[in-house]
């Protein structure tokens, strides 16, 4: 995260919800944010720049506030939601020894996002099959590993299990402390399909380029650790791994750059799929 140019972008929103800047304004690859006070409630300001971003509220609305950060307001492309204030940081829980721990509470964080609600699912949430949609045009394409991923993603598809809502973009930068609140979720997408999906980020972060996750041994201990503490079916949760990594090879592919980190990834699940 860098911080942003100007805070411009904010100031139709602090008016409107009448809100207090309290911190220096951020800029992510997708979104610029602004640290705000929403009466004596510390929150976040967040202007999406994605289409898929601007959908954060759906499911965190949805869920809440049960393992997610809370709602305060939304609009188009700016949301309003509870500022986890906690100093815990699950990436250096990793960069620090830690990364069982911090897998632990990654797949605890999940569970908490999976259970059902008392209330009608959102009709916008879009379903994993067609998020996978990129995936066939460029095994075609490409040929290779991509090939082998779209085959299993094939497969997992023709026997469905679990559905249930998604975040679709879990991982250590995603979950934050919310102190006495517990850890807390941001940033879902609004995916609808098969639990499994939700652990294949975690085998590939904090920073895939900085090789954490990537070695085969830490890639074998975090599938152990995660088949254990979510309950996921070995092969099935390597299948999704090998799918995703292709998915994302595709995006990144198409817009011109090297999927070395998900080749990597996709490569240490066909290892362990034997």
């Amino acid at each position: 995260m860098t911080r942003a140019t100007g805070s411009s972008i904010f100031d139709d929103w602090l008016l409107r919800w009448n809100l207090r800047v309290d911190g220096e304004p951020i800029s992510t690859h997708c979104s610029d944010l602004l640290p705000v006070r929403f009466g004596a409630e510390p929150a976040m300001l967040k202007i999406a720049r994605e289409p898929d971003t601007r959908w954060a509220w759906l499911l965190m609305e949805y869920w809440g506030g049960e393992g997610a950060a809370r709602v305060f307001a939304h609009d188009g492309d700016a949301l309003l939601l509870e500022r986890a204030m906690g100093t815990r940081s699950l990436a250096r829980m990793t960069y620090d020894g830690r990364d069982d721990e911090a897998i632990g509470i990654l797949c605890a964080a999940a569970a908490r996002l999976h259970a059902p609600r008392p209330r009608p699912l959102p009709d916008q949430l879009l379903p994993l099959r067609e998020w996978f949609a990129p995936l066939a045009p460029a095994a075609r394409a490409h040929g290779g590993i991509l090939a082998r991923a779209d085959a299993v993603a094939s497969e997992l598809f023709a026997r469905p299990r679990e559905p249930v809502t998604l975040h679709g973009d879990l991982h250590h930068e995603n979950v934050l402390d919310g102190t006495e609140r517990g850890w807390l979720a941001i940033d879902p997408m609004r995916l609808y399909g098969e639990r499994g999906f939700d652990f294949v980020n975690l085998m590939r972060n904090p920073d895939p380029h900085e090789d954490i996750g990537l070695k085969r041994e830490r890639f074998a201990r975090r599938v152990d650790l995660i088949v254990e503490a979510a309950g996921i079916e070995r092969e099935r949760l390597l299948q999704w791994t090998l799918a995703f990594a292709g998915l994302s090879a595709a995006w990144i592919l198409g817009d011109g750059d090297e999927p070395a980190a998900d080749f990597a990834v996709a490569g240490m699940a066909l290892a362990e799929l034997g």
